[in-house]
């Protein structure tokens, strides 16, 4: 494997930057992996792991101004925008510190010998290891949240597994920023900086996968790089786990009592949603089911005249751009596929919001308009305008697995009358998360949220967002008549470390 030179690039002129590295050359992964495995022992403790976190935070939060300026030089994200970013990524560290300073996660589970049992029960105590070192595939579109500390980098880390990560080339030079801040938190508590490995290129990614000590790898990106490494990850002679989030289209169905209770305010927000961050966010509404008749025509002409006042933007790289515009090109050439406000081309280096309009009956059947049913990357979305409620379903059949799904009911719908419920039920089996009048772009970071869905929206059903996210990262280990003084200090009757547990089927808190 030749070894090239990467690039910084900037995105509003397509114009290199500066060399940043140079790509890893096999026996380069190697090396990194084997620092990373050699670093387990110093995450052990679990009072280290949660101050290194709050560490990383800190020390990132300490190089804001720094950290902002590299990341919209490579992404054209804006400084507010990044700004948001790396406070949610700062947000996120903690929040998997507090994770592992209550350690609820490890799953502690006692049970006593019971002879009466049937059959009777020895001594049981159960809780959960790390995995060892995880590999993490940075995307494209959150620089921070997804990336070197982002949501998988930062609950393998709470779990206890040193982490590589695989740098997106569209962002090489903050990646390398960004784990030289978590190296130097990491320093701050005699933890190895091999703990946080980084390689560059396309051919590192492949021998990442395939490295026999790695046990467990995060991914955030397209259907067809995701699959490829799921394949490979499956096809190892130690297969491992592989949670990949690959694409989503993310449907909205809107009732004809909402269109007509509130047009106006549905289009306008169905405009902020689909052109936020240039249309270039996992949960952005790539299909949206609304009725036919004056009340949809209202909802139209609203969605027009919010993407009409949107700017042209910048994509997160010229490959991006180039497919947008091509995917946009050949939804509008199918036969009575509309467009009343043209996404494509702007200027040489931007492109401009639109969106698609089509009869939903087309969308029913399979044939050449399933490509409106595939997610077209950037500030688009289609329009699919239904005849009865028999269109909705028939649409929604065809549908494969989202991260999200969306309706928008009218407040009497809200309120339990109509079809509301029968909706919901419709879309619950297509998505991991279910929105009622509201939008999906914007995943917060708390305990009970799901980032994840059926396939190809993720290739497990883990969530790579909030506290449940530490669990892709272990596994669950029995110690079976085993004496009290042989046992790990999580399993021993007197609880010295004051773990929440269930013991002899008591929670324990």
């Amino acid at each position: 494997m030749a070894a090239a030179p990467v690039w910084s690039v900037d995105p509003r002129t397509g114009k290199q930057r500066e060399q940043v590295a140079v790509e890893a050359t096999a026996q380069e992964v190697d090396t990194t992996v084997r620092a990373a495995h050699a670093a387990r022992a110093s995450l052990a403790g679990r009072t280290v792991r949660s101050a290194f976190l709050r560490t990383a935070a800190a020390k990132l939060e300490a190089a804001k101004d720094q950290l902002v300026e590299a990341a919209d030089a490579e992404t054209a994200l804006g400084p507010v925008r990044l700004t948001g970013e790396l406070a949610r990524t700062c947000y996120q560290l903690r929040s998997f510190a507090d994770i592992v300073d209550e350690g609820d996660f490890l799953g502690v589970v006692i049970n006593h010998p019971d002879d009466t049992a049937t059959p009777p029960i020895p001594d049981l105590r159960r809780y959960k290891v790390p995995l060892g070192v995880v590999a993490v595939y940075s995307a494209s579109n959150f620089p921070f949240a997804f990336s070197v500390a982002g949501g998988d980098s930062a609950s393998a880390l709470a779990a206890g597994n040193p982490v590589v990560v695989k740098a997106h080339p569209d962002h090489p030079a903050l990646s390398e920023l960004v784990a030289a801040v978590l190296r130097r938190a990491a320093a701050a508590h005699d933890i190895p900086e091999g703990v946080v490995g980084l390689v560059h290129g396309f051919e590192a990614g492949i021998e990442l996968i395939k490295h026999p000590l790695i046990s467990a790898a995060g991914f955030t990106g397209s259907i067809r790089g995701g699959r490829a490494l799921f394949d490979a990850a499956a096809a190892r002679p130690v297969p491992i786990p592989f949670h990949g989030e690959l694409g989503s289209l993310n449907p909205v169905v809107v009732t004809e009592a909402a269109a007509a209770e509130r047009a106006e305010a549905i289009g306008t927000g169905l405009a902020g949603s689909m052109t936020l961050g240039v249309g270039q966010f996992c949960v952005k509404p790539g299909l949206v089911l609304v009725p036919a008749g004056a009340a949809g025509d209202g909802l139209v002409k609203s969605l027009t005249d919010a993407v009409s006042d949107t700017d042209p933007g910048v994509l997160l790289d010229h490959r991006m751009r180039d497919n947008f515009v091509a995917g946009v090109a050949e939804r509008t050439q199918l036969p009575d596929v509309d467009s009343p406000v043209t996404p494509g081309a702007g200027s040489e280096h931007t492109v401009s919001a639109g969106f698609l309009t089509v009869a939903a009956g087309r969308l029913a059947q399979e044939g050449e308009y399933d490509l409106l049913l595939e997610e077209c990357f950037g500030p688009v979305t289609v329009v699919a305008r239904y005849e009865d409620d028999a269109e909705v379903r028939a649409v929604l059949s065809r549908l494969p697995g989202n991260l999200t799904a969306t309706v928008q009911l009218s407040a009497e719908e809200a309120a339990g009358e109509g079809r509301g419920a029968e909706i919901l039920a419709e879309l619950t089996p297509l998505a991991g998360r279910v929105l009622v009048n509201g939008w999906p772009t914007g995943v917060a970071v708390a305990a009970a949220q799901h980032h994840g869905g059926p396939y190809p929206a993720t290739t497990s059903t883990s969530t790579s967002v909030g506290g449940t996210a530490v669990e892709r990262w272990l596994r669950p280990v029995v110690y079976q008549t085993t004496p009290e003084a042989l046992l790990p200090p999580e399993l021993r009757d007197d609880n010295p470390l004051g773990l929440p547990r269930r013991f002899n089927g008591q929670l324990e808190r």
